[in-house]
């Protein structure tokens, strides 16, 4: 299988950033991370689930659709036990979007609202739903505005590291030649379009070019919160 990949992150307006990522294409293993917490313990969280799933399914091999479930509940133990070490990480917690590929498909998985969206036959779709108050109430509107400017958009339901028992959302979709796979934490999905995500990658420039489109997109239009995306191509 062949895969062209890149990820770009930027803090946006902030003066830290809290996103972490990881772009492996030996493995195709794909991850976003977007922390939470005082003290910089989103930093924290979100590295620490980022490096707990990539040393996971080191560890595991991936064979079936639930490999990527069972990483994501690992790295949920491991902040909750570095959490309870540490007093001033007390409540951190992270979103978590992460994809595997094998032979024509991808095992994609997510807790909180960071994004998975798939680039196929000339049309974009969000695979991924948002595990926020917004998205939960909302069920069933197609409403897109009106869920981006809702004042309890950034409530999640579901948070990597916050509470024991987690329940990550695991799909799978085909994945063939000439399809793209868009991650990114909500810095970027909150400040543009699904229309112009779609319209940036229908570009068919270099998924470096793209990645750094995307992100450069969301900081034109005023993102507050810091940005991050991924974008993979199979070639």
């Amino acid at each position: 299988m062949s895969l062209a990949a890149h990820g770009v992150t930027h803090p946006g307006r902030r003066t830290t950033n809290e996103d972490s990522f990881l772009v492996d294409t030996d493995r195709g293993l794909f991850v976003i991370a977007d922390g939470m917490g005082g003290h910089n313990a989103g930093e924290v969280a979100s590295s620490l689930a980022v490096q707990s799933i990539g040393e996971f399914l080191n560890d595991s091999p991936p064979a079936s659709l639930s490999v990527l479930d069972e990483a994501l509940r690992a790295a949920n133990d491991h902040i909750l036990a570095v959490a309870g070490e540490e007093p001033d990480y007390t409540g951190m917690g992270t979103t978590v979007c992460a994809v595997y590929l094998r032979e024509d498909e991808a095992i994609y998985a997510h807790a909180g609202d960071s994004r998975v969206y798939r680039w196929h036959d000339g049309k974009l779709t969000q695979l991924t739903r948002d595990d926020s108050w917004v998205a939960a109430a909302m069920n069933g509107l197609d409403d897109a505005r009106g869920m981006e400017q809702h004042p309890m958009r950034h409530v999640l339901t579901k948070v990597v590291g916050l509470r024991p028992e987690l329940q990550p959302t695991v799909a799978k979709c085909p994945f063939v030649t000439g399809d793209m796979l868009l991650l990114c934490s909500d810095g970027v999905h909150g400040s543009v379009s699904d229309e112009k995500l779609g319209q940036i990658l229908a570009s068919g420039k270099p998924v470096k070019v793209l990645a750094e489109t995307l992100v450069h997109e969301a900081l034109a239009h005023g993102a507050t919160d810091n940005v991050t995306a991924i974008v993979v191509r199979r070639e």
